[in-house]
């Protein structure tokens, strides 16, 4: 039984972060793990489409990140502030759930200014409330429209690249860090495995006659937060907003029933599939929030294949990896990984378990 947190360790070099994505979507490198074998092939992202045949089924998670990195000024002292936006909680009164950074300068009370490049101020919020030792509720002094309301937090706003990537957000990353499939807007962070897709190579798969499921979830920060307890089973997720539609269920359902190859891509569609689950163990509809975390032993109920990349050890990612590719098999493709040199976490490579 792998459910201690200890069992997921193990030594990633600095250097294989990927701090730039590759320069064509689709031509990340893809390691193959074949489950029932133990095969590890080393392939490119491309090479996806050798895997699938007619009647297979891809489920995509549709959701949209939006520039969620704001900086600011704290009024009369004009210490710097970062505010990072979690989630709007009141869209008529403009409540947003933020992180802020230094967070011991923020008190109750306290107005935040943001400024354009000629420092003329655009927004001001007013901290409401404290949540938690870094989080706070702010509300936005604003009285506009709300379509006027996004196009100023649009401008303002930074791409939210995690922080592993060591370096300020640039242009490149307002479109590489959301997928081509992006339609619902709500994501602090990228469903990266679903950014190794480009529009060519979902179309090949199309035509080879592949369906394609969309669902929604809204991925919050909780996706990187460290595990700080070493029984899994005490593990405590955050709840993410999560919507699947009765087309994707038909999709999936179809390729299923007849007893075709469905792929969830992305550990963030695999947890909402998983939390949606029919007494005959099929896809059905669902909405709401979900803080599944799978972790080994787990019998998995709709996807037999899986994309992913390379994520951090002892994360919940990881873990729901070797839930699913079973854990001596992907531990060591893990170690050829590393020897192989593949680029992990956001903007790195590629794994398909089959």
């Amino acid at each position: 039984m792998r459910t201690k947190l200890s069992h997921f360790a193990f030594d990633l070099p600095q250097d294989l972060i990927a701090q730039y994505p590759e320069k064509n979507r689709d031509e990340s490198r893809m390691m193959v793990v074949h489950r029932d074998t133990g095969k590890i092939e080393h392939k490119v992202f491309k090479d996806i489409l050798g895997y699938f045949d007619d009647g297979d089924a891809f489920i995509f998670n549709n959701t949209k990140v939006f520039p969620a990195r704001l900086y600011g000024r704290k009024e009369k002292t004009g210490a710097k502030i970062e505010v990072f936006l979690l989630r709007e909680l009141n869209n008529e009164a403009r409540l947003w759930d933020v992180l802020v950074d230094p967070a011991r300068k923020i008190r109750v009370g306290n107005k935040l200014y943001f400024s354009d490049e000629h420092d003329n101020d655009v927004l001001v919020a007013e901290v409401v409330d404290n949540t938690t030792s870094r989080g706070r509720t702010i509300r936005f002094l604003y009285d506009g429209t709300d379509e006027e309301f996004r196009k100023e937090l649009n401008f303002l706003g930074t791409t939210p690249l995690p922080k592993f990537i060591n370096r300020p957000a640039e242009e490149l990353d307002k479109e590489r860090y959301q997928t081509v499939f992006a339609k619902n807007v709500g994501a602090v962070a990228a469903p990266t495995a679903g950014l190794h897709f480009s529009r060519e190579l979902l179309k090949r798969l199309e035509i080879k006659g592949i369906g394609f499921a969309e669902l929604t979830l809204h991925i919050g920060l909780g996706t990187f937060r460290s595990i700080d307890v070493e029984d899994l089973s005490k593990h405590k997720m955050d709840a993410e907003y999560f919507q699947i539609l009765n087309e994707a269920v038909e999709v999936v359902n179809r390729a299923k029933l007849g007893r075709h190859r469905v792929c969830a891509v992305g550990t963030t569609s695999m947890r909402s599939i998983e939390t949606a689950v029919s007494a005959e163990s099929l896809l059905k509809p669902a909405e709401g929030w979900t803080n599944k975390f799978i972790y080994p032993p787990y019998e998995f109920n709709i996807a037999d294949a899986m994309v992913s990349n390379l994520h951090l050890p002892k994360s919940s990612l990881m873990i729901m990896i070797c839930a699913f590719g079973g854990y001596e098999l992907i531990m060591e493709a893990y170690q050829q990984a590393i020897k192989e040199k593949y680029r992990f976490f956001s903007y790195g490579d590629a794994m398909l378990i089959i």
